[in-house]
């Protein structure tokens, strides 16, 4: 393994995509640390250590620190994950028919697609900004410190066009890193603000070690499930359910076409983590309503019982999160379209009658993976929950961070790989090759 990595810096194409790609990263994670103007640091620092275990902490672990600084970079590259999805759900749906004439038109249709993306990117960006200084500016601190010095109409304004100028310069990192980098730039900037609260985890669990807050047991208990749910999210991450088809033999001309097996691959999780983030955008409605109420309104008594951690919450998320699952699958898989090519091209489902009962048995195992698959996503989101409450865990881990660490670590290390065996360099597994997934975002 060592020698693989090694091998690395051997191949200069690919040494020079990776160095290119270390070094955006860096200055991504400098600008993490670069705070507002107009903000006080010390009352934002005890505002998120105070709602750790909230949602405002779980947002806070996914933007990699950023947002607990309150820094330039505090959305991150939320608002483009946002765009980009809801482009993608207009185009499944079919609702506007020049987004389908688009999807037609290769290079030029997509580059166009890309566009209206950044546009839509500007809006929620915009909207996400004011929303967010408007919140973190109501939002009681410990010793009621004021967050925000001055909270004049400039700088609402200032703050509004700082957040949404970070947005876009993380969103032009993530593309330079995909065209002269190695790996998909948006998923390697979601995975690096993930992957950076690792070290600080692991030294908040040596310093309840330390003294004597939690057994030495009980830290290898809880290690032991890290590395277990780690594996387990890689064994069904790279899962597939292997579908057999067969196409028929037919003569062109003097040479015999056809006539080989092959199959139809469908992953197991196949939404992966959009569910996830869909879920969590919808449950965190109601503690964005919350900001523009009185305290003695409804929202914010209703805010009491709406935590992570409840059975009103957990339940509501598990729901939404199947239901995202089946719904994603619903607008991405069309088996009436992949049994007429099938049929088209002569391909047949041994045992299976062509057409309609093809496009049928397709359906019926897309239905069942994809139950396997939500219920899987549903236990990895409301694992940190139970490893805060029952275990006392130190650290976040699990439900989005999980997932996307998990898929975008492979598709880099399958990225090297091909890289390095294209070389007639050996690859990181010597048996098998690492079969990767990247983050599904335009």
């Amino acid at each position: 393994m060592l020698k693989s990595f090694a091998d690395i810096f051997e191949v200069p194409e690919l040494k020079k995509k990776v160095l290119f790609t270390l070094g955006v990263l860096m200055a991504y994670r400098l600008g993490a640390v670069v705070p507002l103007p107009g903000i006080n640091s010390d009352a934002v620092r005890m505002l998120f250590e105070s709602q750790k275990n909230t949602l405002l902490g779980f947002l806070d672990i996914f933007s990699g620190g950023a947002l607990g600084r309150f820094s330039i970079f505090s959305m991150g590259i939320m608002p483009y994950i946002n765009a980009s999805i809801i482009i993608s759900l207009l185009q499944g749906a079919h609702i506007f028919p020049h987004l389908d004439r688009l999807q037609k038109e290769g290079e030029l249709g997509r580059k166009k697609m890309n566009q209206y993306t950044r546009y839509l990117t500007l809006g929620l960006g915009a909207i996400q900004s004011l929303g967010l200084v408007y919140s973190l500016a109501k939002l009681p601190t410990p010793g009621n410190l004021p967050i925000i010095d001055n909270p004049s109409a400039a700088f609402y304004a200032l703050s509004v066009l700082t957040l949404m100028t970070g947005t876009v310069l993380v969103m032009w990192m993530g593309e330079q890193i995909t065209e002269n980098g190695i790996g998909n730039g948006i998923s390697l900037i979601i995975f690096t603000g993930i992957v950076i609260g690792l070290p600080r985890g692991l030294g908040d669990l040596f310093r309840l070690l330390r003294i004597e807050e939690i057994s030495i047991f009980s830290a290898l208990i809880l290690l032991a499930v890290v590395l277990g749910f780690t594996a387990f999210t890689v064994f069904v991450e790279t899962g597939q359910r292997k579908i057999p088809v067969q196409y028929a033999k037919r003569v062109v001309g003097r040479k015999v076409m056809g006539g080989v097996s092959t199959f139809l691959p469908i992953k197991v999780d196949t939404s992966g983590v959009i569910a996830v983030i869909f879920a969590v955008s919808i449950l965190s409605v109601p503690m964005t309503l919350a900001q523009f109420f009185p305290d003695n309104s409804f929202w914010h008594k209703f805010m009491n019982i709406w935590n992570r951690g409840g059975w009103i919450y957990e339940t509501l998320y598990g729901g939404f999160i199947v239901f995202f699952c089946y719904f994603y699958n619903s607008i991405q898989f069309n088996p009436n379209d992949l049994a007429e090519n099938l049929k088209k091209w002569g391909g047949f489902i041994p045992g299976i009658r062509p057409g309609e009962p093809t496009a049928q048995y397709i359906q019926k195992v897309l239905e069942r993976i994809t139950l396997w698959g939500a219920i899987f996503i549903v236990i990895i989101a409301i694992l940190p929950d139970i490893l805060r409450q029952k275990m006392n865990a130190p650290f976040f881990f699990g439900g989005t961070s999980l997932l996307i660490a998990v898929g975008v670590a492979l598709d880099t290390i399958g990225q090297i790989e091909s890289h390095l065996i294209v070389r007639n360099y050996e690859g990181f597994m010597k048996q098998n090759r690492i079969k990767g997934r990247w983050f599904n975002v335009r």
